[in-house]
Protein backbone atom coordinates (compact mmCIF):
# COMPACT_ATOMS: atom_id res chain seq x y z
CA UNK A 1 0.00 0.00 0.00
CA UNK A 2 1.33 3.68 -0.63
CA UNK A 3 2.60 5.90 2.15
CA UNK A 4 -0.65 8.17 1.86
CA UNK A 5 -3.15 5.59 1.53
CA UNK A 6 -1.71 3.50 4.06
CA UNK A 7 -1.50 7.07 6.51
CA UNK A 8 -5.54 7.87 5.77
CA UNK A 9 -6.01 4.25 6.73
CA UNK A 10 -4.61 4.53 10.27
CA UNK A 11 -6.31 8.33 10.26
CA UNK A 12 -2.61 10.09 9.64
CA UNK A 13 -2.65 12.53 6.81
CA UNK A 14 -5.67 14.91 7.97
CA UNK A 15 -3.73 17.11 9.85
CA UNK A 16 -1.82 19.18 6.60
CA UNK A 17 1.24 21.12 7.92
CA UNK A 18 1.26 19.50 10.82
CA UNK A 19 4.28 17.74 12.65
CA UNK A 20 4.17 14.08 10.67
CA UNK A 21 3.75 11.99 13.84
CA UNK A 22 0.30 12.67 15.14
CA UNK A 23 -0.23 13.50 18.25
CA UNK A 24 -2.38 11.13 20.46
CA UNK A 25 -5.73 12.49 21.53
CA UNK A 26 -6.49 12.78 25.19
CA UNK A 27 -9.64 11.05 26.18
CA UNK A 28 -9.38 13.02 29.96
CA UNK A 29 -9.71 16.30 27.62
CA UNK A 30 -12.56 15.72 25.32
CA UNK A 31 -9.70 15.69 22.77
CA UNK A 32 -11.27 15.59 19.48
CA UNK A 33 -8.97 17.01 16.48
CA UNK A 34 -11.06 18.73 13.43
CA UNK A 35 -9.06 17.23 10.62
CA UNK A 36 -11.52 18.37 7.71
CA UNK A 37 -9.66 21.65 6.33
CA UNK A 38 -13.07 22.54 4.20
CA UNK A 39 -14.67 22.90 7.50
CA UNK A 40 -11.79 24.64 9.03
CA UNK A 41 -11.94 26.96 5.98
CA UNK A 42 -15.61 27.28 6.21
CA UNK A 43 -15.19 28.37 10.09
CA UNK A 44 -12.16 31.29 9.55
CA UNK A 45 -14.81 32.32 6.45
CA UNK A 46 -18.18 32.38 9.12
CA UNK A 47 -15.84 34.83 11.35
CA UNK A 48 -15.92 37.48 9.18
CA UNK A 49 -12.47 38.64 10.16
CA UNK A 50 -10.78 42.23 9.82
CA UNK A 51 -7.19 43.03 9.56
CA UNK A 52 -7.56 45.31 12.58
CA UNK A 53 -9.27 42.05 14.82
CA UNK A 54 -7.78 40.67 17.64
CA UNK A 55 -9.07 36.92 17.95
CA UNK A 56 -9.04 34.91 20.69
CA UNK A 57 -8.81 31.16 20.16
CA UNK A 58 -9.89 28.60 22.69
CA UNK A 59 -8.34 25.16 22.58
CA UNK A 60 -5.93 25.31 18.97
CA UNK A 61 -4.86 21.25 19.61
CA UNK A 62 -2.63 20.98 16.59
CA UNK A 63 -2.90 24.10 14.94
CA UNK A 64 -5.13 23.76 11.89
CA UNK A 65 -7.61 26.86 12.97
CA UNK A 66 -4.63 28.70 14.40
CA UNK A 67 -2.48 28.58 10.88
CA UNK A 68 -5.60 30.35 8.99
CA UNK A 69 -6.27 32.83 11.95
CA UNK A 70 -2.55 34.26 12.03
CA UNK A 71 -3.19 35.08 8.06
CA UNK A 72 -6.11 37.04 8.88
CA UNK A 73 -5.79 38.35 12.39
CA UNK A 74 -3.65 41.41 13.41
CA UNK A 75 -2.97 39.95 17.03
CA UNK A 76 -4.30 36.17 18.03
CA UNK A 77 -4.32 34.40 21.50
CA UNK A 78 -4.47 31.47 21.96
CA UNK A 79 -5.47 29.47 25.44
CA UNK A 80 -4.49 25.43 25.30
CA UNK A 81 -4.46 23.49 28.72
CA UNK A 82 -2.25 20.37 27.01
CA UNK A 83 1.42 21.43 26.70
CA UNK A 84 1.77 19.26 24.67
CA UNK A 85 -0.46 21.13 21.94
CA UNK A 86 1.26 24.51 23.16
CA UNK A 87 4.69 22.45 21.85
CA UNK A 88 2.66 21.95 18.26
CA UNK A 89 1.14 25.06 17.52
CA UNK A 90 5.00 26.46 18.46
CA UNK A 91 6.29 24.38 15.60
CA UNK A 92 3.47 24.85 13.51
CA UNK A 93 4.60 28.78 13.34
CA UNK A 94 7.82 28.43 13.98
CA UNK A 95 8.59 29.63 10.23
CA UNK A 96 5.72 31.84 9.93
CA UNK A 97 6.61 35.31 9.19
CA UNK A 98 3.53 36.28 11.38
CA UNK A 99 4.40 34.57 14.15
CA UNK A 100 5.18 37.67 16.13
CA UNK A 101 1.45 38.09 16.14
CA UNK A 102 0.82 34.72 17.93
CA UNK A 103 0.61 34.58 21.99
CA UNK A 104 0.15 31.21 23.71
CA UNK A 105 -1.40 31.31 26.49
CA UNK A 106 -0.81 27.79 28.40
CA UNK A 107 -3.68 27.25 31.24
CA UNK A 108 -7.51 26.26 32.02
CA UNK A 109 -9.87 28.70 29.78
CA UNK A 110 -12.27 28.30 32.96
CA UNK A 111 -9.34 29.89 35.12
CA UNK A 112 -7.52 32.44 33.11
CA UNK A 113 -8.65 36.13 32.46
CA UNK A 114 -9.17 36.20 28.95
CA UNK A 115 -7.73 39.31 26.94
CA UNK A 116 -9.20 41.77 24.68
CA UNK A 117 -10.70 40.73 21.52
CA UNK A 118 -12.89 41.17 18.73
CA UNK A 119 -13.61 37.79 17.84
CA UNK A 120 -13.50 34.65 19.36
CA UNK A 121 -12.87 31.20 17.60
CA UNK A 122 -13.38 27.89 19.38
CA UNK A 123 -13.43 24.29 18.87
CA UNK A 124 -13.50 23.38 22.72
CA UNK A 125 -13.81 20.11 24.47
CA UNK A 126 -17.80 19.60 25.06
CA UNK A 127 -17.80 18.97 28.64
CA UNK A 128 -16.73 22.59 29.30
CA UNK A 129 -19.46 24.29 26.95
CA UNK A 130 -21.97 25.53 29.21
CA UNK A 131 -19.54 27.09 31.66
CA UNK A 132 -16.79 28.60 28.46
CA UNK A 133 -20.10 29.92 27.33
CA UNK A 134 -21.68 31.62 30.14
CA UNK A 135 -17.98 33.10 31.15
CA UNK A 136 -17.69 34.16 27.39
CA UNK A 137 -21.25 36.38 27.10
CA UNK A 138 -20.42 37.60 30.85
CA UNK A 139 -16.95 39.28 29.28
CA UNK A 140 -16.55 42.72 29.25
CA UNK A 141 -15.39 44.73 27.66
CA UNK A 142 -18.21 43.73 24.55
CA UNK A 143 -16.64 41.13 21.66
CA UNK A 144 -18.09 41.19 18.01
CA UNK A 145 -18.80 38.05 17.81
CA UNK A 146 -17.79 34.39 18.55
CA UNK A 147 -17.99 31.18 16.09
CA UNK A 148 -17.92 27.96 18.43
CA UNK A 149 -18.45 24.24 18.01
CA UNK A 150 -20.51 22.63 20.19
CA UNK A 151 -22.04 19.41 20.47
CA UNK A 152 -25.18 19.76 17.82
CA UNK A 153 -27.84 18.85 20.43
CA UNK A 154 -26.40 21.72 22.94
CA UNK A 155 -26.01 24.01 19.63
CA UNK A 156 -29.46 23.28 18.73
CA UNK A 157 -30.65 24.42 22.55
CA UNK A 158 -29.03 27.60 22.51
CA UNK A 159 -31.30 28.93 19.70
CA UNK A 160 -34.23 26.80 20.16
CA UNK A 161 -38.00 28.73 20.50
CA UNK A 162 -40.82 28.27 22.93
CA UNK A 163 -42.70 24.90 22.08
CA UNK A 164 -39.36 23.19 20.58
CA UNK A 165 -38.62 19.86 21.95
CA UNK A 166 -35.27 21.08 23.20
CA UNK A 167 -36.38 24.46 24.78
CA UNK A 168 -34.75 24.94 27.93
CA UNK A 169 -33.19 26.75 31.08
CA UNK A 170 -30.51 27.24 28.54
CA UNK A 171 -32.04 28.46 25.67
CA UNK A 172 -33.77 31.34 28.09
CA UNK A 173 -30.36 32.34 29.54
CA UNK A 174 -28.25 32.78 26.03
CA UNK A 175 -30.89 34.46 24.12
CA UNK A 176 -31.56 36.95 26.90
CA UNK A 177 -27.73 37.85 26.44
CA UNK A 178 -26.93 36.89 22.87
CA UNK A 179 -28.46 36.44 19.34
CA UNK A 180 -27.11 32.44 18.17
CA UNK A 181 -26.74 31.62 14.72
CA UNK A 182 -27.04 27.78 13.26
CA UNK A 183 -23.81 28.06 10.95
CA UNK A 184 -22.06 24.65 10.32
CA UNK A 185 -23.57 20.85 10.97
CA UNK A 186 -20.10 18.99 11.44
CA UNK A 187 -20.66 15.01 11.17
CA UNK A 188 -18.53 13.09 13.53
CA UNK A 189 -16.37 11.53 10.83
CA UNK A 190 -14.71 15.12 9.78
CA UNK A 191 -12.57 14.72 13.48
CA UNK A 192 -9.86 12.62 15.11
CA UNK A 193 -10.73 10.51 16.69
CA UNK A 194 -14.36 10.46 16.02
CA UNK A 195 -17.05 11.95 18.78
CA UNK A 196 -19.88 9.42 19.42
CA UNK A 197 -21.88 12.92 18.61
CA UNK A 198 -22.18 15.14 15.33
CA UNK A 199 -21.51 18.67 16.19
CA UNK A 200 -22.89 22.30 15.13
CA UNK A 201 -21.04 25.32 14.80
CA UNK A 202 -23.03 28.42 15.52
CA UNK A 203 -22.41 32.22 15.43
CA UNK A 204 -22.71 34.21 19.09
CA UNK A 205 -22.97 37.82 19.26
CA UNK A 206 -23.72 39.32 22.47
CA UNK A 207 -26.53 42.16 23.08
CA UNK A 208 -24.75 45.24 23.45
CA UNK A 209 -26.14 46.81 25.55
CA UNK A 210 -27.34 43.82 27.87
CA UNK A 211 -30.44 43.98 29.38
CA UNK A 212 -31.38 45.46 32.17
CA UNK A 213 -31.76 42.80 34.15
CA UNK A 214 -30.05 41.26 37.33
CA UNK A 215 -29.06 37.65 35.55
CA UNK A 216 -28.68 35.82 39.14
CA UNK A 217 -31.89 36.75 39.96
CA UNK A 218 -33.16 36.38 36.62
CA UNK A 219 -31.46 33.04 36.24
CA UNK A 220 -33.22 31.70 39.60
CA UNK A 221 -36.10 32.27 38.41
CA UNK A 222 -35.67 30.38 34.79
CA UNK A 223 -34.13 27.87 36.56
CA UNK A 224 -37.08 27.33 38.97
CA UNK A 225 -39.65 27.01 36.26
CA UNK A 226 -38.11 24.61 34.07
CA UNK A 227 -37.26 21.87 37.01
CA UNK A 228 -41.23 21.21 35.16
CA UNK A 229 -41.76 23.59 32.01
CA UNK A 230 -44.66 21.44 31.00
CA UNK A 231 -46.24 22.18 34.59
CA UNK A 232 -48.62 25.50 35.00
CA UNK A 233 -46.52 28.36 36.79
CA UNK A 234 -49.29 27.78 39.60
CA UNK A 235 -48.55 24.19 39.96
CA UNK A 236 -45.21 25.85 39.86
CA UNK A 237 -44.65 28.30 42.63
CA UNK A 238 -47.35 27.32 44.81
CA UNK A 239 -45.85 24.12 45.91
CA UNK A 240 -44.60 24.12 49.57
CA UNK A 241 -41.11 24.25 48.48
CA UNK A 242 -41.23 26.77 46.17
CA UNK A 243 -43.32 29.27 48.53
CA UNK A 244 -40.51 28.18 51.59
CA UNK A 245 -37.73 29.42 48.81
CA UNK A 246 -39.10 32.19 48.59
CA UNK A 247 -40.12 33.19 51.37
CA UNK A 248 -36.68 32.55 52.79
CA UNK A 249 -35.20 34.91 49.81
CA UNK A 250 -37.19 37.68 50.96
CA UNK A 251 -35.68 37.60 54.77
CA UNK A 252 -32.36 37.66 53.02
CA UNK A 253 -33.23 40.23 50.87
CA UNK A 254 -34.63 42.38 53.28
CA UNK A 255 -31.85 41.98 55.46
CA UNK A 256 -29.26 43.39 52.43
CA UNK A 257 -31.66 46.22 51.88
CA UNK A 258 -33.41 47.22 55.07
CA UNK A 259 -33.36 50.49 57.00
CA UNK A 260 -34.03 50.88 59.95
CA UNK A 261 -37.76 51.69 58.89
CA UNK A 262 -37.99 48.62 58.02
CA UNK A 263 -36.90 46.70 61.15
CA UNK A 264 -40.73 46.62 62.33
CA UNK A 265 -42.26 45.59 59.03
CA UNK A 266 -43.80 41.75 59.24
CA UNK A 267 -42.81 39.05 56.31
CA UNK A 268 -45.38 38.92 54.09
CA UNK A 269 -48.15 36.04 53.06
CA UNK A 270 -46.14 34.93 50.35
CA UNK A 271 -48.36 32.25 49.44
CA UNK A 272 -51.50 35.42 48.83
CA UNK A 273 -48.64 37.33 47.16
CA UNK A 274 -48.01 34.20 44.76
CA UNK A 275 -51.65 33.76 44.71
CA UNK A 276 -52.09 37.41 42.98
CA UNK A 277 -49.10 37.04 40.93
CA UNK A 278 -50.76 34.08 39.44
CA UNK A 279 -54.25 35.39 38.54
CA UNK A 280 -53.25 37.52 36.25
CA UNK A 281 -54.50 36.89 32.95
CA UNK A 282 -50.43 36.97 31.69
CA UNK A 283 -49.28 33.99 33.63
CA UNK A 284 -52.82 32.36 34.64
CA UNK A 285 -52.17 28.60 32.67
CA UNK A 286 -48.75 29.54 31.36
CA UNK A 287 -45.94 27.03 31.29
CA UNK A 288 -42.29 27.48 30.79
CA UNK A 289 -42.28 24.72 27.62
CA UNK A 290 -43.94 27.64 25.93
CA UNK A 291 -43.02 31.04 27.13
CA UNK A 292 -40.74 33.25 25.75
CA UNK A 293 -38.46 36.30 26.76
CA UNK A 294 -40.78 39.03 27.31
CA UNK A 295 -43.12 36.51 29.17
CA UNK A 296 -40.15 35.88 31.66
CA UNK A 297 -39.35 39.53 32.34
CA UNK A 298 -42.58 40.18 33.03
CA UNK A 299 -43.25 37.63 34.95
CA UNK A 300 -39.48 38.32 36.90
CA UNK A 301 -41.60 41.92 37.21
CA UNK A 302 -44.43 40.85 38.65
CA UNK A 303 -42.66 39.40 41.01
CA UNK A 304 -40.10 41.77 42.59
CA UNK A 305 -42.94 44.31 42.04
CA UNK A 306 -44.45 42.26 45.28
CA UNK A 307 -41.09 42.13 46.97
CA UNK A 308 -40.47 38.69 46.08
CA UNK A 309 -37.13 37.71 44.90
CA UNK A 310 -34.77 34.63 43.74
CA UNK A 311 -31.45 33.18 44.16
CA UNK A 312 -29.32 30.93 41.61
Amino acid sequence: MPKRKRDEARGGGEERGASSHLLAANKDLGQNFLKNPAIVDAIVERAKLQPTDSVLEIGPGTGNLTVKLLAQAKKLTCVEFDRRMVREVAKRVENDPRKHRLEMVHGDVLKVALPYFDVCVANLPYNISSPFLFKLLAHRPHFRSAVIMFQEEFAQRLSAKPGDALYCRLSVNTQLLAKVTQLIKVGRNNFRPPPKVDSRVVKIEVRNPPPPVNFVEWDGLVKLCFNRKNKTLRSTFTNKKTLADLETSWKTFRALSMTDADEAADAPDVKALVEAIMEDPRFKDKRAAKMDLDDFLALLVAFNEKGLHFSS
